[in-house]
């Protein structure tokens, strides 16, 4: 007990003698402890409140649409095996004129019983009542499109519902399980000032459009460990003589999606990160370490000699890195989970959850403490192996002059380039080449770790310039109530103001190529298209040939296909007939998953004649008012999605969603950095004390001296930059496959712009930690350093 005592009383002298260094490393494994934290808390908390959600107000399994189906099969649909619930609903698109917005806002009104609670979707009632079926002008809007335009219950609003104007009075505000993530037709990012879902009695609605005895979408809960498959198909099979479109599961709803991307982001964000840190925690220990006891040679031999046996002197130097990760933990414990709950609170806020819990289990603690004193105490192991493996009598004996003979560093002396103390340091940096690696490795990890943060502007600014200035140019996109002949474009190009007209057809479809299937849509443009544009590999545009298929190069990989393959195709709004063509051409699009055609193939595919579901519009900025008046009088015109606010609006939200991780980021690498060069340059200066002494004795000044250390410094700094850069890279491509998903692809680019700030900020941060230095090697004691044994 005694001798434990000694040697714990050794440990803390260590520890406030080392403590700036303790803490830098302790700061760099508090990063790795935070980012695994917050990313996986985050993560846990969004999953445990989508889950809780999605339970309490019952969240459908399965969703189909058709275009008029008989109240009748509700029966039969209940009875499908596997089925718990089903509410089969009315949902139709809406035009809403909102007072003091000239633009024309788009909207989905659905049905909910007339009294009692849905059985399937229900709703979280925030303020207010649902709406009844005695007043036809009742209506319940979801939360974030109230608070849009600061709707309360009582307020009104104008809608176009079936070609005719309807004034509403909103009774309460809502949230649904189906509707945490509402994006509109056209939009990339939800916009709720533009589009909005709207609830009413199902009386009410039936009547305002004709559907009475009718509906056109189902919504079911499947029991646990039900053959979802099995219930989507016998949907279908009721559904396919009434216009079905093809049922599809959880996985493929809208909302759903984005919110498992998100979670899917979050998950790589927790997988690719924090092992940069614990390796550069690692390295950092095993260099303090190793030269803490180079430099306490005869203590360690002392320490011996008197009886202290090898596995005790071991354990007080394991003792130093548990206390010093223990710091660390502690640190990033504290941050990660004060940092998760602010990203989880920004995700419920992009989200629409009405509650949100925070769950950071007892085990992601024990995992983060447990992997952060391994990766410690592995990057100590060799050192710690050294100090029980160093005989008593070896060890009191000073170390052997160290010998310049590498043949690198015997030319650089005959440069006459150099001065003798750059001399100095080339031999110094040469001898000992594994230590100056690892040194350099470290401050390349920080560059990188920028470059990793840095490249999504880059990224985001490329996939906008793609999506909205090469492929889409259109000024906004009309769509259809239902698919129209082309007398319906010739009144598209009579409305005021509208310059150019391209019209489009879309069908659902599930594209097949043996055991690999996706549920999708496929478009048809015209030849002569030029506002919207298919673009290849080479982001070129391309014409949509007269025959085939052109699927995005995601498409093409998810189901296994090269150009000249055939594909089935199964047309999910026409009784699931089943066509093959060949696939003609491979385009690249950053946004879901995409299939392409001409239009009068596609028409011609479809048996339909010349059929077209909307238009995209190029329009006079000069008559947009005149234009907004009019389409909102058009019954034929379901949604108008606006280009340029569309854009606006997904760059703001992007933008928004990473500049707090980047501000995350930039720190981590600043700690990453200082932590790297400080502690090197601490270790050398208590290394080469006496030589810098020596050099003050002979008549040096101060500068001369410092330039010993802070051009070696330097010198790591300038090698770490181009290695920082490539490591970067590799990062990147990590996190754009690690974020890749059926919703977004984001490319791969990163501007010269970014490599240089990130060399910037490394650059800045090691002059901060070579000036903390050199003000040490200013106040050298020069008496006390000199009176060292030889």
């Amino acid at each position: 007990m005694v001798a434990m005592r000694m040697l714990d009383r050794k440990l803390l002298r260590d520890l406030g003698r080392l403590w700036a260094q303790a803490l830098a490393v302790a700061l760099v494994m508090a990063c790795g402890v935070m980012t695994l934290i917050l990313a996986m808390g985050a993560s846990r908390s969004l999953e445990a409140s989508q889950s809780a959600f999605y339970d309490r107000y019952r969240f459908a399994s399965v969703f189909a649409e058709a275009v008029r189906a008989p109240r009748h099969l509700e029966p039969r649909i209940q009875s499908l095996p596997g089925v718990s619930a089903a509410e089969l609903r009315i949902v139709k698109p809406v035009i809403i004129t909102i007072t003091g917005m000239t633009e024309p806002a788009s909207g989905v009104v659905v049905s909910i019983p007339d009294t009692g609670e849905s059985a399937v979707n229900r709703l979280y009632l925030r303020a207010g009542r649902l709406p009844g079926s005695r007043v036809p002008g009742e209506v319940a809007v979801v939360e974030a499109f109230a608070a849009a335009h600061g709707f309360r219950p009582g307020d009104r609003f104008d809608v176009v519902m079936n070609g005719k104007a309807r004034r509403l009075s909103i009774t309460g505000i809502v949230l649904s399980p189906e509707f945490i993530y509402a994006i509109g037709p056209g939009d990339m990012v939800p916009d709720p000032r533009r589009y909005g879902i709207l609830y009413m009695s199902e009386t009410v609605l039936s009547s305002a459009f004709g559907m009475e005895g009718a509906f056109n979408d189902a919504a079911l809960t499947t029991m646990r460990n039900a053959d979802t498959r099995a219930v989507i198909e016998g949907l279908d099979g009721l559904l396919a003589p009434y216009g079905g479109t093809g049922a599809y599961g959880r996985k493929d709803q809208m909302s759903h999606a984005f919110l498992d991307s998100e979670l899917t982001q979050l998950f790589a964000m927790a997988t690719i990160i924090p092992p940069i840190f614990l390796f550069v925690s690692a390295f950092l220990v095993n260099m303090i370490l190793s030269r803490l006891i180079a430099l306490e040679r005869e203590q360690i031999g002392l320490l011996k000699a008197v009886g202290y046996t090898d596995l005790a002197v071991g354990w007080h130097y394991a003792k130093l890195v548990i206390v010093i990760s223990a710091v660390g933990l502690a640190i990033g414990c504290v941050a990660g989970s004060w940092l998760g709950r602010g990203l989880t609170r920004l995700y419920g806020e992009f989200f629409a959850f009405p509650f949100l819990i925070f769950t950071h289990g007892i085990d992601l603690y024990a995992i983060a403490a447990t992997v952060t004193v391994a990766a410690a105490l592995a990057g100590a192991s060799s050192a710690i192996w050294a100090t029980v493996m160093l005989p008593p009598a070896v060890a009191m004996r000073p170390p052997s002059p160290t010998q310049y003979r590498s043949l690198a560093g015997a030319a650089v002396p005959t440069n006459p380039l150099f001065s003798q103390l750059t001399v100095m340091v080339f031999r110094h940096f040469l001898r000992w080449p594994l230590r100056s690696t690892m040194t350099i490795i470290g401050t390349a990890l920080s560059v990188a770790l920028l470059v990793t943060a840095l490249f999504s502007f880059d990224s985001i600014d490329a996939m906008i310039d793609t999506i909205f200035f090469r492929a889409d140019r259109q000024d906004a996109t009309l769509t259809f109530a239902s698919a129209s002949g082309p007398e319906a474009v010739t009144r598209v190009g009579d409305l005021p103001g509208v310059i150019r007209v391209e019209p489009y057809r879309s069908t659902a479809v599930k594209l097949k190529n043996g055991r690999h299937e996706r549920r999708m849509v496929i478009h048809g443009l015209t030849q002569q298209s030029e506002l919207s544009r298919v673009l290849d590999r080479d982001l070129l545009p391309m014409q949509p040939p007269s025959s085939g298929l052109v699927l995005s190069e995601r498409v093409a990989a998810l189901l296994d296909l090269q150009i000249g393959d055939p594909v089935e195709i199964e047309l999910m709004e026409f009784a699931d007939r089943k066509v093959s063509v060949p696939v003609t051409g491979i385009a690249e699009s950053y946004v879901g998953l995409a299939a392409y055609m001409e239009l009068t193939a596609l028409n011609r595919l479809l048996m339909e004649g010349r059929r077209v579901s909307g238009a995209r519009i190029l329009v006079d900025e000069d008559r947009l008012d005149e234009l907004y008046a009019h389409i909102k009088q058009v019954p034929a015109i379901a949604s108008l999605a606006l280009q340029t606010v569309s854009r606006d609006r997904f760059r703001e939200t992007v933008r928004q969603n990473i500049s707090y991780s980047i501000t995350i980021y930039v720190t981590l690498a600043i700690i990453i950095t200082f932590g790297v060069i400080y502690n090197s340059a601490r270790i050398q200066l208590s290394e080469r004390a006496r030589e810098l002494a020596s050099l003050r004795v002979f008549g040096f000044t101060r500068a001369e001296v410092s330039s010993v250390l802070l051009v070696e410094l330097a010198l790591i700094v300038i090698i770490a930059q181009p290695l920082g850069w490539l490591a970067g890279y590799g990062f990147a491509v990590l996190m754009i496959r690690g974020f890749e998903s059926d919703l977004f692809r984001i490319p791969l680019v990163i501007s010269q712009a970014t490599y240089a700030t990130a060399s910037l900020v490394v650059i800045g941060s090691a002059v901060v930690s070579a000036l903390l230095v050199r003000r040490r090697v200013d106040t050298l004691d020069l008496i006390r350093v000199l009176k060292t044994r030889d």
